[in-house]
């Protein structure tokens, strides 16, 4: 299957960010008013949802659904940042069929099983064959990106399958896209959670791929840009 296009939102708007009463649900302020809005990342991301923040939500009003707004980004300081967690496999998707990683004729299959894992992304080329997962990255301090922003064992379980698939013969990445523009380098989250920081850095000797890209975000897309540095 083949993956093309560019990563654009309808409808989006200005919004004031007030309140997250969970991780779903946010109370913001719009030109309609007081309204609830969906958020579409269950990370904590304390440092941006901040009362009184600038936010861009997209409207998708349906009988279906229990509010018609969706928060996409958010401003921090002179950035933009894309907050939607349904964004990095498309950037990721865009990036690799630009000829990136693998060259122009690669095949794509997304949330591939392998063990009792499901990656991403499997990619095919010629006799080349690679598992990878994805990882959005919206945490960032003084120009760094850290990844997580919160525990991830689940996390841990896909670096640990990613191994094993080095062990089979494949090759094996994880790719983080920063959502985000303006990153000098990407960094485990080790005061976070420690043990994340340590499995990446085995899955790095053992010879899986550790990448990021950073994106050139505006409110209403998000295109992947530059490679960034990974710091172990």
């Amino acid at each position: 299957m083949w993956y093309t296009g560019s990563m654009r939102y309808e409808r989006i708007e200005e919004a004031v960010f007030r309140s997250r009463p969970n991780r779903f649900i946010a109370q913001v302020t719009t030109g309609r008013g007081e309204e609830i809005c969906h958020v579409k990342n269950t990370g904590r991301c304390r440092e941006l949802l901040i009362p009184g923040v600038k936010i861009w939500v997209q409207r998708n009003e349906s009988p279906h659904r229990k509010t018609g707004l969706d928060l996409i980004a958010v401003k921090k300081g002179s950035r933009i940042i894309n907050m939607d967690s349904q964004i990095p496999n498309k950037v990721a998707k865009e990036w690799i069929c630009a000829g990136h990683l693998f060259g122009t004729d690669v095949k794509i299959r997304p949330e591939t099983r392998y063990g009792s894992s499901r990656f991403d992304l499997y990619l095919e080329e010629g006799p080349r064959r690679m598992y990878l997962e994805v990882k959005g990255v919206t945490l960032e301090e003084d120009g760094t990106a850290y990844f997580p922003d919160a525990p991830t064992e689940r996390g841990i379980k896909h670096l640990e399958e990613l191994i094993a698939c080095r062990k089979e013969g494949y090759e094996a990445g994880i790719l983080f896209i920063i959502q985000m523009r303006g990153i000098c380098c990407l960094k485990p989250n080790d005061r976070t959670h420690p043990e994340f920081g340590e499995t990446l850095r085995k899955a790095k000797e053992a010879g899986v791929q550790v990448m990021a890209v950073d994106c050139a975000v505006t409110p209403d897309s998000v295109t992947a840009d530059q490679e960034v540095e990974v710091r172990l």
